[in-house]
C-alpha cells in the first residue's frame, strides 16, 4: 500500500549506504524533501548523457513540453523525478457519471443545468424512495471537481485562477457560498447521501450498484468497476458519463477541474558511487527511446499483443485479468514514455466511448498544488497557517453544508478567515508558481 510504502521511505535515506539506484514514487510531491536533503539526482545534470529522453522532450510542442517539465520541477528549478507521459488520457480522469439504463427506462434527460439536476433527482426519489439520486461521496474533493460548474477553475480551498492569473482561497469567495446553498438544497431534500462529506467507498459502492446511487462526479474509470458487477444481477445494467450540469449564473460551465495526469515517477538516488548514478541515468534515458516505447507499452507481438482488423489488442486468458496483471506492462515504475493507444487498449468499450467527451469538459489547467515545490519560508507558512486555516474551513463548511450552522453565521466566518492570515498564503503560493509558471 502506497501508505506503507512512503512510511519506509525515509529510513531507506536515513542510511544512505543501502539506498538502492532508483525509487519509483506515486506523487510528485513526496520527493520534494529528498531533494532539499541532496538525496536525490537532477537530470538537468546529466542531459548531456540523455539522447532519448532529449529528442523525446524536443518532439513535444512548446506548451506540452514547458508543462509536463513545469509538473516536475523541485524548488530549485531542476528535475529530478522523471517525467511520465502517454497515460494521462485515461489516468484520474474525473466526470458526471450516471446510469443511462435507469435514465433511458424512465424517459429523463440528463439534467443540461444544476437546476435541471435537483428537478430530476427529486422525481427520481419519489421514484425510487430509498435511493439518494445524487450519489456523491468524498465531498470536499468533489466540491473541487465540480467547482467550474459555477466559476471556471473553482476549488474551496487555495487555487489558482487561470483566466485572471491570481492565486484565490475558494472559501472566502461568493462563489462558495452559492455552492454551500445548493448543497443545502440537496440534503434538506435527502438527494444526496448524509454523510456524502465523509461516507466510506464501500458503502457508496453498494449504494451505486443496487439502484439507489444514479448520478453523481467521479472517477471515470468507475465505469469499469460497477458494470461488470451491476450487469450479473441485471444484464442492462450501464453506467456511463455524461456532460456536467453547470448554473446559469455566468460564470459557470459544462467542465470539471483537471485532474488527469500521471502522477508517477522515478527518481535516481544520490548513492555513494558515480558508475552507479550514471548507469542509472542510462536506464532511465532508454526509458524515453522508441524501443522502450514499443516495449514497456505493448510487450511483444504474438506473446503478449496482436493485430486485429488494423488493430493492436491485448493477448487475454480466461482468467479475466488486465494486461498489466498477466504481462506487467503499464505497472508501478515500469514505464515513462507510454503509447497513449496502449493506454486505451486497457479501456472496456463503455469507458473508452465516452473519454473524448470527459476530456473535452475538462479544465486546461491543473491547479498548481498539485506539484508545486516549496522552499523552507513557503513551507512553513503553507505547512503552519496553511493547515490552521484548511482544518478550521473543512470544519465550518461542514457544518454550513449540513445545515447544523445557519447562513447567517456566513459572514462572522467570513470575518474569522481574514483573521486567520489567508493571504499570507496565497502570497506562499504565488512565491512557489512564479518560479515554474
Amino acid at each position: 500500500p502506497a501508505a506503507e510504502f512512503l512510511t519506509k521511505i525515509p529510513i531507506l535515506f536515513a542510511t544512505p549506504k543501502d539506498l538502492p539506484d532508483m525509487i519509483a514514487f506515486t506523487y510528485k510531491p513526496d520527493t520534494d524533501p529528498y531533494v532539499k536533503q541532496g538525496a536525490l539526482v537532477a537530470l538537468d545534470d546529466y542531459s548531456d548523457m540523455m539522447p532519448n529522453y532529449n529528442k523525446f522532450l524536443e518532439s513535444l510542442s512548446e506548451e506540452e513540453r514547458h508543462k509536463l517539465i513545469r509538473g516536475r520541477k523541485a524548488y530549485d528549478g531542476k528535475v529530478y523525478y522523471a517525467p511520465i507521459h502517454g497515460a494521462e488520457s485515461i489516468q484520474n480522469v474525473r466526470a458526471w457519471l450516471y446510469r443511462k439504463d435507469i435514465f433511458d427506462k424512465l424517459g429523463i434527460n440528463t439534467p443540461k443545468t444544476m437546476d435541471e439536476l435537483f428537478d430530476v433527482a427529486s422525481k427520481l426519489k419519489e421514484l425510487y424512495p430509498e435511493s439518494y439520486p445524487v450519489c456523491m461521496r468524498q465531498g470536499f474533493n468533489n466540491i473541487n471537481v465540480m467547482g467550474p460548474s459555477w466559476k471556471p477553475y473553482f476549488n474551496w480551498d487555495f487555487y489558482y485562477d487561470f483566466n485572471d492569473g491570481k492565486w484565490r482561497f475558494g472559501a472566502s469567495e461568493d462563489t462558495m457560498l452559492e455552492i454551500v446553498r445548493y448543497l443545502n438544497k440537496l440534503v434538506d431534500a435527502k438527494l444526496t447521501p448524509p454523510d456524502f462529506l465523509t461516507i466510506n467507498s464501500k458503502t457508496w459502492e453498494e449504494l451505486v450498484s443496487t439502484d439507489r446511487g444514479f448520478i453523481m462526479p467521479e472517477y471515470q474509470t468507475r465505469i469499469d468497476f460497477f458494470n461488470p458487477v451491476g450487469r450479473e444481477a441485471n444484464p442492462e445494467y450501464n453506467l456511463t458519463a455524461t456532460e456536467p450540469p453547470y448554473v446559469e449564473n455566468g460564470t459557470g460551465r459544462a467542465m470539471v477541474n483537471k485532474y488527469n495526469n500521471d502522477p508517477k515517477g522515478l527518481v535516481i538516488c544520490r548513492v555513494d558511487d558515480e558508475n552507479r548514478i550514471k548507469n542509472a541515468v542510462k536506464y532511465i534515458d532508454w526509458m524515453y527511446s522508441d524501443e522502450a516505447f514499443e516495449l514497456l507499452s505493448w510487450g511483444k507481438e504474438g506473446e503478449t499483443y496482436e493485430v486485429v482488423n488494423g488493430q493492436r489488442q491485448y493477448i487475454l486468458d480466461d482468467t479475466g485479468n488486465a494486461p498489466q496483471v498477466l504481462y506487467g506492462v503499464q505497472t508501478y515504475g515500469a514505464y515513462l514514455r507510454l503509447d497513449p493507444e496502449a493506454a486505451f487498449a486497457m479501456s472496456s468499450k463503455d469507458l473508452s466511448a465516452t473519454t473524448e467527451m470527459a476530456l473535452s469538459h475538462t479544465e486546461e489547467n491543473f491547479n498548481p498544488i498539485m506539484y508545486l515545490a516549496y522552499n523552507d519560508d513557503e513551507q512553513a507558512v503553507i505547512t503552519d497557517v496553511g493547515t490552521t486555516i484548511k482544518t478550521y474551513v473543512q470544519e465550518m463548511l461542514s457544518k454550513f453544508i449540513l445545515m447544523q450552522e445557519p447562513l447567517s453565521k456566513w459572514d462572522e466566518f467570513q470575518k474569522a478567515l481574514a483573521d486567520l492570515n489567508v493571504e499570507e498564503v496565497l502570497a506562499a503560493y504565488e512565491s512557489a508558481y512564479d518560479r515554474v509558471k
